[in-house]
């Protein structure tokens, strides 16, 4: 392959087509954990989907993993009408986000082959995973979360796909990378972060960007609308220090509540129209252009240049 492969639901694409990437988000989620708030109503991920198109966006990575209502026959469709690509997810959430016997009924290896076959079989007939996405306990690993990390790693390494990790309100990241990185030998490059916005220690996070792994930094959510003015701020301090090239952006509405275009939310568009122009203007373009279209590229893009490209670039054109 000359160029690094992303794998969208509409089929692989080389990650220069992405455009504008919101990192980390959902247009359909379901758990019991969040109940009456579930992510379900496709008209309403269209319009969402639709204003983050208008205002830029060229790509969504939704990491809504299996069992939580992931839309998959949906996804096509709504990536065609808007022109956007969506990569979808595979993997495992912590089991409190299941009923009851859903996470016993993958136990040995059934979870790391459910992952390698959604990742090169499909979710549903058609529609492929590009990406793994699994989760941290607080402060630590517990026994699931080692589990389903363990599987993520072999499902990578047989598939090259990049796993995205939930670390529970931005803890335990060095444990993760020493499981994942120095333990199990997935490159840090193919290894994503996520919620670091919830924790802001400065100091922590420059520790963990030694790592070499994908820094994500998601929101703003009510739950933790405390953090959200110190996003910036930990930014800044890991762009200081060099960091730039490891960062990424999502807007991760998990709740129906949280849209731009049906709830009372900010939503996907958020980016678009406040953080992405503040990127530019607090950072500059370059920067601004690393964290939103280079950087996400090469976090999503497959490790082994495993993929399917076509000869034109999907229709319609993605917004740039």
């Amino acid at each position: 392959m000359s160029a690094p492969v992303v794998r969208t639901v509409l089929g692989d694409v080389a990650a220069t087509e992405l455009g504008r990437v919101d990192a980390h988000d959902h247009l359909f989620l379901r758990s019991p954990a969040l109940p009456g708030e579930e992510l379900d109503d496709a008209a309403a991920a269209q319009a969402e989907l639709a204003e983050f198109a208008r205002l830029g966006g060229g790509t969504l990575v939704q990491w809504t993993p299996y069992g939580l209502g992931r839309g998959a026959v949906d996804l096509p469709r709504l990536s065609r009408d808007a022109g956007v690509h969506i990569v979808a997810a595979t993997g495992l959430h912590q089991a409190r986000h299941y009923p009851p016997g859903v996470v016993e009924a993958l136990a040995g290896p059934a979870l790391a082959e459910l992952f390698v076959r959604e990742l090169t079989e499909g979710i549903v007939p058609g529609v492929r995973a590009g990406m793994i996405k699994v989760a941290g306990a607080y402060h630590g690993l517990d026994a699931h979360a080692r589990w389903t990390m363990r599987a993520a790693a072999e499902a990578h390494h047989a598939s090259g796909a990049t796993i995205g990790v939930h670390l529970e309100h931005g803890s335990s990241g060095p444990e993760v990378a020493s499981l994942l990185c120095d333990e199990l030998g997935v490159a840090p490059t193919s290894v994503i972060l996520g919620h670091l916005n919830r924790f802001p220690d400065d100091r922590a996070l420059r520790e963990l960007a030694a790592t070499g792994c994908f820094l994500g930094f998601e929101g703003p959510s009510r739950a933790h609308h405390a953090t959200d003015w110190r996003l910036f701020d930990a930014l800044a301090s890991l762009i200081d220090a060099g960091r730039t090239d490891q960062l990424l952006l999502g807007g991760d509405t998990v709740v129906a509540s949280g849209r731009a275009t049906t709830g009372e939310g900010p939503g996907a568009p958020y980016l678009p129209r406040v953080l992405w122009p503040r990127l530019r203007r607090e950072f500059g373009a370059d920067a601004e252009v690393a964290i939103t279209i280079t950087n996400a590229a090469s976090a999503v893009a497959n490790a082994q240049g495993r993929g399917e490209l076509r000869d034109k670039p999907l229709e319609p054109m993605v917004p740039q």
